[in-house]
């Protein structure tokens, strides 16, 4: 496949350094702070507009921060894929036909399914779930670590056929579970990582290798991964995938594996028009399919802005309180027993075989 590259002139090169025409061009470093010292980069052809952290600081000893456009694909290999199919570049490269879907290895993944003490979006999970849930979740859904960020997490993207189409490598912030964005944006792919050559992607859903143990489970489809886990552990009468982004996976290819399917999209805040363009296709694809908008109706405009998700909703939740809820709909009279006796759940101890309460009356 053709490379990007970032150019230094513009005869030869498309991705450039804003080329300086007063102190408007110059702008202020997203690692360092200094003012009027960080050049952004800029497309040529006019056609993309990269995000403002795409760029170099000037001081290259004192900082050394520089961002570029091959980053910025390797974060959002769908802009990548769509730069390939409508640009010059990708039309010029017609001798190479590489349609087939590329994967990983099984012993790549195997490999990074442990160091789960150090890695940081673990840590979140088990102070809010303890240690046994949370390892539960992550062997599940096959999360791993990589040592690319300390601390950060791999979610594999295995598809409904066991096999490995990437990873998505974020880190967390461990105590508010929040991904690291400060001085950019820390998500980068395996596939990238690994220099495979002439690798084609094709993403499926996180959470895909799923769907063959739990075929008539109803899917519950999120934006995040890591609301992919959480849901999970609240909500476990739906299997919980992940598209990845607001625009991910909405394609005839990774559709194709929820056919027949009965699936509740749950779009984050200000997707959920989107979302819903999307259920048609969905549907001419013999998927079975509601949406969930009761937060886009209900929600307040700080939680907008913050671009909340049902997992930002779960987490208000006390664990003991979403345990508790799931064994009442296994069975409805202890609901009714608990409310009749006016008891109050005090204290859970959980192992891997059984969870025990001790109740008291009000």
């Amino acid at each position: 496949m053709t490379h990007i590259k970032e150019q230094k002139t513009m005869t030869t090169h498309r991705f450039i350094l804003e080329p300086y025409k007063g102190i408007a061009t110059r702008h202020t470093c997203p690692a360092c702070q200094r003012k009027r010292c960080f050049s952004r980069y800029i497309d040529t052809e006019k056609r993309i507009s990269f995000p403002d952290h795409v760029g170099r600081c000037d001081h290259e000893q004192k900082c050394g921060y520089h961002f570029t456009p091959r980053n910025y694909f390797d974060e959002k290999p769908e802009a990548k894929q769509e730069l390939y199919e409508k640009s010059s570049l990708y039309i010029s490269s017609h001798k190479i036909k590489t349609t087939s879907t590329s994967f990983i290895d099984e012993e790549t993944v195997k490999r990074s399914l442990k160091c789960y003490e150090t890695n940081r979006l673990y840590q979140f999970l088990t102070s809010k779930f303890g240690e046994s849930s949370a390892m539960s979740l992550m062997k599940k859904y096959h999360v791993g670590s990589s040592k690319h960020w300390e601390g950060a997490t791999v979610f594999w993207q295995i598809d409904h056929n066991n096999q490995v189409r990437t990873g998505k490598i974020m880190l967390y912030n461990p105590n508010t579970g929040k991904r690291v964005k400060e001085p950019h944006n820390h998500i980068t792919w395996a596939h990238s990582l690994l220099h495979k050559p002439d690798f084609h992607l094709k993403q499926c859903f996180f959470g895909e290798h799923l769907l063959a143990a739990n075929k008539t489970r109803p899917v519950a489809l999120v934006e995040s991964e890591k609301t992919a886990l959480i849901a999970s552990y609240y909500l476990p009468q739906y299997l919980w995938l992940a598209s990845g982004g607001k625009n991910g996976c909405f394609n005839e290819s990774s559709l194709s594996a929820l056919t027949k399917r009965s699936v509740v999209l749950f779009p984050d805040l200000g997707a959920t028009t989107y979302w819903q363009s999307k259920i048609g296709m969905m549907r001419n694809h013999g998927i079975e399919v509601q949406l969930f908008d009761y937060l886009e109706t209900n929600a307040p405009e700080s939680e907008r802005k913050e671009g909340y998700d049902i997992a930002d909703y779960l987490l208000q939740i006390q664990p003991d309180e979403a345990i508790l809820q799931a064994m009442s709909r296994k069975n409805p009279h202890l609901k009714t027993l608990i409310e009749t006796l006016g008891l109050e759940l005090v204290n859970v101890q959980r192992d891997s075989s059984r969870t025990k309460f001790r109740a008291y009356r009000k």
